[in-house]
């Protein structure tokens, strides 16, 4: 598990493809490794890998062909920049909210302007994610726990800081930009709650009335 407080700025230092799999070298910059041993999990982007080398200034981990299927690691490039994180232990503040590393979809940014000294950004979700990001809930984008300020369909806004600006790689994004989508965790485990005793049958029976009849819309 994780918070979505990116640690360190890190930077792909090699890809060696592996059959359908890659291995990929992620240099760490400021991220403290004395504490990480072979087999902890380190999110890239808010995908969870295990380090499974640890030469000293950074890590390798294996991707396997389904997370390249679900996450943008599918387009990764040696030189790019990622937003790492380590794995939560019980002493790590909660300063963000609770992230699997799991990423559910992707992303794109469809616009980026200037608010003040902040930077609004409108990033598109797939169709089937939309009805987990909530106007003031908690999203995951690439990794960075972020506060959804409004919400327009599968359209979500955000509204960062310049202190989020310089310590994640958000201000890389552009228009076009894709990006690692973890819906709060907390949502998915609440539509299969409600499903009750459904949750064995292959129709999820979510709909409009039945969230309507447990008060969660109007």
């Amino acid at each position: 598990m994780f918070t979505g407080i990116i640690q360190a700025i890190g930077e792909i230092g090699a890809i060696e493809p592996k059959g359908c799999d890659v291995r990929l070298y992620i240099r760490t910059g400021k991220l403290d490794l004395t504490d990480v041993q072979l087999g902890d999990s380190i999110a890239v982007n808010g995908v969870c890998l295990t380090a499974v080398e640890l030469p000293g200034d950074g890590f390798w981990a294996d991707v396997s062909g389904e997370t390249l299927d679900k996450t943008k690691l599918v387009n990764i490039k040696q030189g790019d920049r990622v937003n790492l994180e380590k794995a939560l232990t019980p002493n790590t503040r909660l300063g963000g909210h609770l992230v699997s590393g799991h990423v559910d979809g992707m992303g794109e940014v469809i616009a980026r302007n200037p608010a003040g000294r902040s930077i609004q950004f409108k990033i598109k979700a797939p169709d089937e994610l939309a009805r987990y990001i909530a106007m003031k809930g908690s999203v995951c984008v690439d990794g960075i726990s972020l506060t959804v300020n409004a919400i327009d369909g599968a359209i979500f806004e955000l509204n960062i800081v310049p202190h989020t600006l310089v310590e994640t790689t958000m201000d890389d994004f552009k228009v076009g930009t894709q990006v690692n989508l973890e819906v709060d965790i907390i949502a998915r485990y609440l539509e299969r709650l409600l499903l009750g005793d459904d949750a064995a049958k292959t129709d999820s029976g979510i709909s409009r009335e039945k969230l309507a009849e447990y008060g969660f819309i109007r």
